[in-house]
């Protein structure tokens, strides 16, 4: 029986994860030993806290591991509360915790952790580079902010010097490490031009009603600012669940930001955008649990559904780490395609989407009607018949004449309409008579089927991920399977930077009415900012829509993280380039740290992964082709290969983004009049490939880099 009278909170910071995933696997079989019997009683005396001499913060203790290893736990003088910081090497650790403050923020209320500033740090050390002024005859950074509205946003008042003294987004770079990371997300979304007010709203920032009591950390631990970078354990087993995947920090710590989108009470549907990398797919999934959790009653159903297969057997493998076998029940993961599919089949109605050789090969045979001397290419009646025919339903040449085609680049009068319009009519014929109907026909089916049961809605709410490869047929259904009127029906993260399939659709002409109620994400936690930035100018000059008939705001998108720039090279022949290729992955692995797992080789083509693959067996790497349709499985080992479409929705430490060619983007031809479309969608294509790598980039083609990527490359 435990002998304290108040209740003891013992806590994880996001810090100590990182830090323990890097020990050799005997140490942390001893740290989850220590945190173990930690966790039961933390004062108990053979915990042996011992004072850190020279430590900025008198409140941070170490702790023995074994007897070269030290842990390093914040011990408030009162509070009952324990929080695990570090562990590393007794040396290291020591020198880790001498730089480190860990306290309650007077104005905020939250816990923060932060390395402390050097004197060197705040002496402007921009002036050289600003012409020779003096620090007088400068313009800072945050001049502009009164020093009370810099406090209010989280900036420590001891930082204030240093902060005050930044002179240009590179000062704030380097500042980054001396300042706790909610404080320098606030400073970076000033520096990007947001006023205070702006800022204050886009990451909820509230005074406190009362004053804090900075000797309070009991309190401050709850603060939900604190439960981005540290969380609570309820019992020793959610603690070594946690420890059993620390790099699995998705599953733990929620940003503010993140955190009101999942656990909102919303009157109708949420459309959440965000740029690559910014846990999109962390807010869908931290969702549907609270979804099931909180929302659905014991005989209803949350799905969560997204455009490809793959993407939806990833969900499935994320949802099970997070979720409760009896939360998880309540949770049906399927692919839309494919959940419509069923649907028809269960009412007798059997059909497969025309996708893949056998749809081509029809569509080939269908453009024999072409009417000849026309200028209509097969790529342009195809997409006509994707972005007009089926994306508006239309089944006779009468309704043809009649459509808007908004946004197709080639006008067509009534006789060029009625030209054409046997192609679509053969081509219709022949899938029929093959089993085969166009998705956003199927999608139309289904949704008039349910249209005319008027039955109960098959699910309580629904969650979209990768929202933007959508059709407009697609989200029509979708409004159909949940009920709007009971509010928490649709909840809907995407970003048309990274759509790769051609869907364009405004959402209130689907019926789905999101004003009022969209948010958007703009700090990257998986990708460097080098890596952002690259990524991000492959796409400079591009116009990317909202999804809803607007333009996307990437204002102030950034990544919190640093790291090497990427490495970009061309060689002469494709020989060259997999020799440059094999020395690099050499070279990766020569650190322990880096798994062959967590690095990928990633190309356009089935083809072009299969040559490249074939080098790196030849050099005796063992590889792992990730397949269409199935998982990344953790338990092969070797390096990943894959097609650029397969790792979207997946992330490694290092990426090798390979035979970026003249020729291989777009690799097939296309009609002069869809070519910006074609291109955006490549360009969008190896930007989400590109935004995979959390550490590094290793960008490589033979001859010269594909021209559609300039001046990127």
């Amino acid at each position: 029986m435990s002998t304290y009278l108040k209740p003891i909170k013992v806590a994880l910071g996001s810090d100590f994860l990182t830090a323990y995933s890097r020990l050799p696997h005997t140490q942390q079989k001893k740290t989850r030993e220590f945190c173990d019997k930690f966790m039961q009683n933390p004062a108990a005396p053979g915990t042996n806290f011992e004072r850190i001499n020279g430590a900025r913060d008198a409140n941070l203790r170490s702790v023995r591991i074994d007897q070269n290893y030290r842990g390093i736990v914040l011990q408030p003088e009162r509070g009952d509360v324990y929080v695990l910081l570090w562990v590393d090497k007794h040396d290291e650790a020591y020198a880790w915790a001498e730089r480190r403050i860990c306290q309650v923020n007077p104005d905020t209320g939250a816990l923060q952790l932060f390395e402390a500033a050097d004197e060197s740090q705040t002496q402007h050390s921009s002036v050289a580079s600003s012409g020779g002024k003096t620090p007088q005859a400068a313009r800072f950074l945050f001049d502009p902010f009164q020093d009370a509205e810099l406090l209010s946003l989280g900036v420590p008042r001891e930082s204030l010097p240093l902060v005050r003294s930044l002179q240009n987004d590179e000062d704030l770079d380097k500042a980054e490490r001396s300042l706790p990371q909610d404080a320098f997300e606030a400073a970076y979304l000033l520096a990007a031009g947001y006023s205070f007010e702006e800022v204050q709203s886009e990451l909820g920032r509230k005074m406190p009603e009362v004053a804090v009591d900075t000797g309070d950390f009991s309190t401050a631990i709850e603060n939900e600012e604190s439960k981005r970078s540290f969380i609570v354990l309820s019992d020793h087993q959610e603690m070594q669940k946690i420890l059993a995947e620390p790099l699995a920090k998705w599953r733990v710590f929620l940003h503010p930001s993140q955190r009101r989108l999942v656990e909102t009470n919303a009157k109708g549907p949420i459309r959440v955008l965000g740029g690559a990398g910014t846990g999109k797919t962390v807010v869908a999934l931290h969702r549907s649990r609270w979804l099931a959790e909180h929302v659905c009653k014991a005989d209803e159903r949350v799905f969560f559904t997204t455009f490809t297969k793959n993407l939806a057997t990833d969900i499935q493998e994320n949802l099970k780490q997070l979720c409760s076998w009896e939360t998880l029940k309540k949770i049906e993961v399927t692919h839309l395609d494919g959940w419509a599919v069923s649907f028809l089949k269960k009412r007798g109605i059997h059909c497969q989407p025309a996708i893949g050789d056998k749809a081509d090969e029809l569509w080939e045979r269908a453009v024999q009607l072409t009417p000849e001397g026309g200028c209509f290419t097969s790529s342009f009646l195809r997409e006509e018949w994707i972005q007009v025919i089926v994306a508006h339903g239309i089944e006779s040449l009468q309704d043809y004449f009649k459509i808007s085609r908004a946004g197709r680049r080639k006008r067509l009068g009534r006789k060029e309409k009625q030209g054409i319009w046997p192609v679509f009519e053969e081509y219709r014929a022949l899938l029929t008579e093959h089993g085969l109907r166009e998705l956003g026909d199927i999608h139309r089916d289904v949704r008039q089927l349910l249209q005319r049961e008027r039955g109960p809605r098959p699910y309580r709410s629904i969650v979209v991920d990768e929202s933007q490869d959508l059709g407009a047929e697609a989200f029509r259904l979708l409004r159909e399977l949940a009920p709007v009127e009971l509010g928490n029906d649709l909840f809907l993260v995407g970003d048309a930077h990274q759509r790769i399939y051609g869907h364009r659709v405004v959402l209130s002409q689907c019926g789905v009415e999101v004003r009022g109620r969209s948010r958007r994400l703009r700090v990257n936690y998986r990708t460097t900012e080098e890596t952002r930035r690259w990524a991000s100018r492959i796409l400079a000059g591009t116009s990317i829509d909202d999804m809803d008939g607007g333009l996307d705001d990437d204002k102030a998108y950034r990544s919190l993280t640093h790291g090497a720039a990427p490495k970009v090279q061309s060689f002469k022949t494709l020989k060259d380039e997999h020799v440059a290729i094999v020395q690099h992955v050499e070279a990766l692995t020569e650190s322990e740290h880096n798994l062959p797992e967590g690095i990928c080789l990633v190309a356009r083509t089935g083809r072009l992964v299969e040559s490249y693959q074939k080098a790196l067996q030849e050099a005796g790497f063992s590889t792992y082709l990730v397949k269409h349709g199935e998982t990344d499985d953790q338990s092969k080992k070797g390096i990943r290969v894959a097609t650029m479409h397969r790792v979207k929705g997946l992330e490694f430490d290092h990426l090798i983004l390979a035979g970026l060619s003249e020729g291989a983007l777009p690799p097939h031809s296309v009609d002069a009049d869809e070519m910006d479309d074609v291109i955006l969608r490549e360009r969008c294509l190896v930007h989400v490939a590109a935004t995979r790598a959390r550490k590094t980039i290793f960008v490589t083609c033979h001859g010269r880099f594909a021209s559609i990527l300039e001046p990127s490359v």
